[in-house]
C-alpha cells in the first residue's frame, strides 16, 4: 500500500534550489512509492500550521525541505499533535545543523533515499517556555546572527553572509548580566551568551558541542563568560579549526531542565530563529519525535549525489531488500530508474 506524504517545502531556501527541483523531487518519491502532496511556505509560522494539519489528516510522514529554520517550524507543528508522523529532512538551507549532525546527505536525492529506506530513530526536542527547538537554543552577543541576516542576503552569499554580519557587530559585543539554575548548576554572572545544545552541530561548526546526542534525553549547556575581545577572538578560533574547547571562560554541563533569568533584554534563537526574550525555563521531551536517518549510520552530510564514495544510493540494494517503505521496489532499481 502507498504511503501518504505531505511535502512542506520553503521555495526561498538554499538559493531557491526546491523551488526549481520540486518536479524531480516528487518523480522520485513517486518512483518510492510514495503519495506525495506539497505545501509551499508563504511566511513565518505557515510550516508549523501545515505541519500540526498533515497531522490531523493522519498523513504518514511528513517531509521538510528547507533550511533549520523551516524545520524548526514544522517540528513545532508535530510536537504537540496526538499522532505524530515520522519526519523526513531534505537540507537545503545555509548551515544545515541539523543534518550536519545527522549525517543526512546535503544531496536532496540521496536524502530522499534515506527517507525511502524508512529506519526511523526516535529524538528527543526541547520546550522552551511554549516554544520548541530541536537543534540548539541561544542568548546573548551574536546568537542574533542567524535571523538578522536578510533571506536575500543568505541566497546570494551563503554561509559568507554570517561572517561579513559577525564581523559587523564584534564591536558591539557586551557582557549580559544573568542567572542559570538547574539541579546541577546555580551561577549569577555576567556572561557573553549561552548555547543549549541537542546535538554536536551549532551554527555550522560541526565540533562545537561535541558530547551532544539527539536521543540520551540530555541539553549539553555552554555557557560563555565575561571576557575580552581578543578572548572571545581567541575561542571562535578554536572553534573554527575544529577544536574542542576547554577553558576557564567557558562553563559546560549536561541538564534535563534548566532556567535563565536576566535584567536585561535578552533575545533568543531557536534553530536559528527568534524565539522570544529572556526569562526562560528550558526543558527536555525525550524520544518525542521519529526521524528518518541512515540505518548504518554512513551517510554524510557532505554527500554530493548517489554512487559517489560515501553514497548511500546504490549501496541500499544490497542491505535494504525490497526497500523500504517503497513497497516492493529495491533501493537501488529506482536509484537507477532515475539517474
Amino acid at each position: 500500500m502507498a504511503k501518504r506524504a505531505r511535502l512542506i517545502y520553503n521555495p526561498t531556501s538554499g538559493r531557491e534550489e526546491m523551488r526549481r527541483r520540486l518536479p524531480d523531487v516528487l518523480q522520485r518519491l513517486e518512483g518510492y512509492g510514495f503519495e506525495t502532496s506539497t505545501h509551499a511556505t508563504v511566511g513565518s509560522g505557515d510550516a508549523t500550521l501545515a505541519a500540526a494539519e498533515a497531522a490531523r489528516r493522519g498523513f504518514d510522514i511528513v517531509i521538510a525541505a528547507g533550511g533549520d529554520g523551516t524545520i524548526n517550524e514544522v517540528v513545532s507543528g508535530l510536537a504537540e499533535a496526538e499522532h505524530r508522523p515520522p519526519l523526513g529532512i531534505l537540507p537545503l538551507g545555509t548551515t544545515n545543523d541539523l543534518a550536519r549532525a545527522l549525517g543526512i546527505p546535503r544531496s536532496w536525492d540521496a536524502a530522499i533515499d534515506i527517507i525511502a529506506e524508512g529506519h526511523e530513530r526516535k529524538v528527543d526536542i526541547g520546550r522552551l517556555n511554549k516554544r520548541y527547538f530541536i537543534n540548539i537554543a541561544g542568548g546573548g552577543s551574536l546568537t542574533e546572527l542567524t535571523y538578522e541576516v536578510p533571506s536575500k542576503m543568505k541566497t546570494m552569499l551563503g554561509q559568507l553572509a554570517y561572517y561579513m554580519k559577525g564581523l559587523e557587530k564584534l564591536p558591539r559585543l557586551r557582557p549580559i548580566e544573568m542567572t542559570v539554575r538547574s539541579k546541577e548548576v546555580e551561577l549569577h554572572e555576567e556572561m557573553m551568551l549561552f548555547l543549549v545544545a541537542n546535538t554536536s552541530s551549532v551554527g555550522g561548526f560541526e565540533r562545537l558541542a561535541p558530547d551532544a546526542k539527539i536521543d540520551d534525553g540530555l541539553m549539553d549547556v555552554y555557557l560563555l563568560r565575561k571576557c575580552t575581545l581578543p578572548d572571545f577572538i581567541r575561542l571562535v578560533s578554536l572553534i573554527v579549526r575544529g577544536e574542542t574547547v576547554s577553558d576557564p571562560l567557558v562553563v559546560n554541563f549536561q541538564t534535563s531542565r534548566l532556567t535563565i533569568e536576566s535584567k536585561d533584554y535578552v533575545q533568543l534563537n531557536l534553530d536559528g530563529e527568534f524565539g522570544g526574550t529572556l526569562p526562560c525555563e528550558i526543558t527536555v521531551l525525550p524520544s518525542h519525535l521519529g526521524l528518518f536517518v541512515d540505518p548504518l549510520g554512513k551517510a554524510s552530510y557532505h554527500l554530493s549525489k548517489p554512487g559517489q564514495p560515501g553514497s548511500t544510493g546504490v549501496g541500499f540494494g544490497a542491505s535494504g531488500g525490497a526497500g523500504g517503505v517503497g513497497g516492493g521496489v529495491t533501493m537501488s532499481g529506482v536509484i537507477a530508474r532515475h539517474e
